[in-house]
């Protein structure tokens, strides 16, 4: 055998993928869905009977969970459709910098500094307002496919 040392970089999530298959006839409303490789929320499933060349067919209509965008996919029911791996996490708002970051305080202690503000207005103006009285704000993060964004805010008392 050889002599020599590997040295392999460390990943976080071990080498996980971001997505797992799963079978079109069984992905359901409110599941999630890749459509053109963009992690969806399906919010309407309609299944057509099968035809004289074989599949019945599962049309989705599904919403970008991160841009709101509305994604349509028609696939073969017995096909397998990737799902993406989504993560709800809870972090305590510390700060918003000018710049439009947040900096975001994680369960082991350390912080998170990486994670823009929401684009949605009625969330952003509600985490602006909350920190800016001196609120202690809860943010939920989600996250899918290697992206995060602010999707909740809780508010959990002054500080």
């Amino acid at each position: 055998m050889s002599d020599e040392e590997h040295h392999f970089e460390s990943k976080a999530d071990a080498g996980a993928s971001k997505t797992y298959p799963q079978q079109a006839g069984t992905i359901r409303k409110n599941g999630h869905i890749v459509i053109k490789g963009r992690p969806c929320k399906v919010v309407e499933v309609s299944t057509s009977k099968t035809g004289k060349h074989g599949h019945a067919k599962c049309h989705f209509v599904a919403i970008d969970i991160f841009n709101g965008k509305k994604l349509e996919d028609i696939v073969p029911s017995s096909h397998n459709c990737d799902v993406p791996h989504v993560n709800r996490t809870d972090y305590q708002l510390i700060d918003i910098s000018e710049d439009g970051f947040v900096s975001l305080l994680t369960e082991n202690g350390n912080t998170k500094d990486d994670l823009r503000l929401p684009t949605d207005d009625n969330l952003l103006t509600q985490i602006k307002d909350g920190f800016g009285e001196g609120k202690d704000l809860v943010v939920t993060v989600m996250t899918a496919m290697g992206e995060e964004q602010i999707c909740a805010l809780k508010d959990i008392g002054p500080k």
